[in-house]
């Protein structure tokens, strides 16, 4: 098992899965989202009508183009800080609802999980790694949600 595994486009086999662009329904919160890129925008907008427009984006990447892009007053209140208990609960989502992506995700092993983007933008180095360089926080939560269903499978099988 190699000690890092990248991920960036949604379409690259096997990993591209991991990638929140990746075209897999989720239900989070009691709703049907496309992605868990949707899932993850829909906590962002501050109103109703932007949600609803974010929403109806013809992809995800373009979702989460538009959403990036929002005003500071179009934007939830402690989104800043809000945002990674709401990745946590949407990859769990995903995770949990598909037994594929589970059972990839803890293939992994050990590995170091890391989004490697190519365009050098603050969001891509919040997220991910350009060029080495980033707090790849989807990495990390996608490391620990990896050793919760871990260790969840173990008090399980002990059970």
């Amino acid at each position: 098992m190699a000690n890092e595994i990248r991920f960036y486009r949604a379409s690259e086999k096997p990993y591209g899965a991991f990638s929140n662009l990746y075209r897999r329904e989720i239900v989070f919160e009691g709703e049907r989202f496309a992605t868990s890129e949707h899932a993850y925008q829909a906590g962002k907008p501050r109103k109703k009508a932007v949600r609803d427009w974010l929403m109806t984006a013809p992809s995800p990447a373009l979702l989460a183009m538009a959403a990036h892009g929002l005003y500071y007053w179009d934007v939830a209140p402690g989104w800043s800080t809000s945002k990674f208990d709401r990745m946590r609960g949407v990859l769990r989502a995903k995770f949990e609802q598909h037994s594929d992506l589970h059972n990839l995700l803890l293939s992994t092993g050990n590995a170091r999980l890391v989004e490697s983007a190519t365009v050098d933008n603050e969001v891509n180095r919040l997220w991910g790694e350009v060029n080495g360089v980033g707090k790849n926080m989807l990495g990390l939560l996608l490391m620990e949600l990896r050793a919760e269903l871990r260790s969840e499978a173990l008090v399980a099988a002990a059970a």
